[in-house]
């Protein structure tokens, strides 16, 4: 339940009738009344602008309006306390807070289900992330997008979306060619034998091992096998090798997808040339100095892009144009791509494809994953420590722990580069900011537990009065809880996951004021005492509920 929905649109309610008090012809129409919550207390809980909205209908001075609205109001029905203008005519809004006591039933009652809503209708969405290709470990800026694609799969879900992770496997086309010649060159190696490596082949450390690998498994049985059949052999080894490897790391990382889908498998079935024919018959194809062309700027995009090289070959944006109509056949209201930074000119492109299909621009949303640098003593660190190589999603795990690694890589907005500082992830202090978190929720368990231990128990609503909460810091704290619902769905509506973590902060933050401000197990107030325990216990669930969006531990003790 959404309590602050509630209290707005009552308060909505109240301000229309207001308006339609001052000119009961209503010869015009109402604009939409919107409710900004301010930053600053000292401006009261909600802010309308809606005075400035009706001068030109009422042909009124902005604050003037505002003043017949405050006088108008039925301030008793709203739940208002007072109402102040402000600047031009802006209305300040300060509220009757005792309603927000009973945010603490709410969470208590629902729990786990805290938070979530049905707000998304059960739309089905899906959201394509990672997708690297299977040729080496996951770097910085592959984990980055996968914890950014997985907590928005989190929060879409806790939104009331049906949700569907995906990685598309670029099993197809040159690179998994180079993949497979780099494997060979390695086994032959392996075996004492000479060979050189091939231009743009891989030279990580992981093939060499993964040549060595197959001579352990095969000794020189491939040697005298045809290269056709040794590089296709070596072809699917090195691709299952690889994309196991990757799964491994994500799954340590908490991130499951629901499908692997396989490039290859459009070319199989022919779905790539079934997208080029319907391309052809919209008109939307043509042909020119022997390549053939998609009219991509019909769509806003800034030239037309070639689809068939003039050798017959495919780019790289014609199978991906048949694998996103595959996406929406399979019935998916929304696609959302998560692509690293290097993909942004992309977008314009696949874009103007999803339109020529005939789907709407609004069925792609594309997510732009900026850069990662690992900083360690002030300084950018380019090589892992204990292998001299590229600093991998593995590295960093086993260096810092997943919980870190999940929170500091959602902590900024996507489109945000981001300083991934080592020393402060490692450490365990305050300064932390997902030790921060963790401590909230640590530090309740311990004040629960030692209420348990006096006896004092709170189980269920008749054992503790709410009406007894009324200092600043107790507020301050409930206002928090009230406002988690609506952040969801703001970061769902938005696609804006960081929106959890930076909740996760200031409900900490609140919380350790109000700890250290008033005490909760008072002996000599056993009244609020318990009200007070069952404030905590809301403030517990909420953190829990929010550290699973995130996906980090919310641990009992630290």
């Amino acid at each position: 339940m959404d309590l602050l929905k509630e209290v707005e649109s009552n308060l909505k309610a109240a301000i229309k009738e207001s308006v339609l008090s001052i000119d009961s012809s209503h010869s015009w129409e109402m604009p939409s009344i919107t409710l900004d919550i301010p930053k600053t207390k000292e401006h009261g809980n909600f802010a309308t602008n809606i005075a400035m909205q009706l001068a030109r209908h009422l042909q009124m001075a902005p604050k003037m309006i505002a003043e017949q609205i405050v006088e108008n109001l039925n301030q008793e029905k709203a739940g208002v306390k007072k109402a102040e203008i402000a600047g031009p005519g802006f209305i300040n809004f300060f509220m009757e807070e005792t309603f927000l006591n009973e945010v603490v039933n709410i969470v208590l009652k629902e729990q786990d289900d805290y938070g979530k809503s049905d707000f998304g209708r059960n739309k089905r969405q899906q959201v394509e992330f990672v997708s690297v290709n299977p040729t080496g470990a996951l770097h910085l800026g592959h984990a980055r997008g996968a914890a950014f694609g997985d907590v928005l799969c989190n929060v879409l879900a806790a939104a009331g979306y049906d949700v569907e992770r995906e990685y598309y496997i670029n099993d197809a086309g040159n690179q998994i060619d180079q993949l497979a010649k780099s494997i060979e060159t390695r086994y032959f190696q392996a075996l004492g034998k000479e060979a050189e490596m091939p231009k743009d082949g891989y030279y990580a450390e992981d093939i060499v091992n993964l040549g060595k690998r197959l001579v352990e498994e095969f000794s020189d049985e491939w040697v005298a096998k045809e290269e056709k059949e040794r590089l296709s052999f070596f072809r699917e080894y090195g691709l299952k090798y690889e994309l196991g490897k990757i799964e491994q790391d994500l799954t340590e990382f908490g991130v499951i997808f629901d499908k692997w889908f396989s490039e290859t498998s459009l070319y199989e079935s022919g779905e790539i040339d079934n997208m080029l024919e319907i391309l052809q018959e919209k008109g939307f194809i043509y042909t020119e100095d022997g390549a053939t062309w998609f009219k991509s700027t019909e769509f806003g995009d800034d030239k037309d892009r070639v689809l068939i090289k003039n050798d017959g070959t495919y780019t790289y944006l014609t199978p991906d144009i048949a694998y996103h109509k595959n996406k929406l056949e399979r019935g998916f209201e929304k696609v959302i791509n998560v692509w690293g930074a290097d993909h942004h000119g992309y977008i314009p492109r696949m874009s103007a494809a999803i339109q020529a299909l005939g789907y709407p621009k609004e069925a792609l949303s594309v997510k732009i994953i900026q850069m990662v640098n690992a900083i360690e003593n002030d300084e950018i660190v380019r090589m892992s420590k204990r292998t001299g190589k590229m600093i991998t999603l593995k590295d960093l795990m086993e260096d810092v722990g997943v919980d870190a690694v999940r929170y500091f890589f959602i902590m900024r907005s996507n489109d945000s580069k981001l300083d991934f500082n080592i020393d402060l992830a490692r450490t365990q202090s305050n300064e932390n900011p997902v030790y921060y978190v963790q401590y909230a929720h640590a530090r309740i368990c311990t004040m629960l537990k030692q209420a348990e231990e006096k006896g004092i128990l709170v189980n269920k609503e008749t054992d503790y009065h709410l009406d007894l909460l009324t200092t600043e810091k107790e507020m301050d704290v409930i206002k928090q809880l009230a406002l988690f619902p609506n952040i969801i769905k703001e970061a769902a509506i938005r696609e804006e996951p960081y929106r959890m973590t930076q909740y996760a902060f200031d409900l900490a933050t609140v919380l350790h004021s109000f700890y250290n401000a008033e005490k909760v197990i008072n002996d000599e107030n056993i009244q609020l005492t318990k009200a007070r325990i069952a404030l905590m216990q809301a403030v517990k669930i909420t953190i829990a509920n929010v550290s699973r969006i995130i996906g980090v531990s919310a641990p009992n003790k630290m």
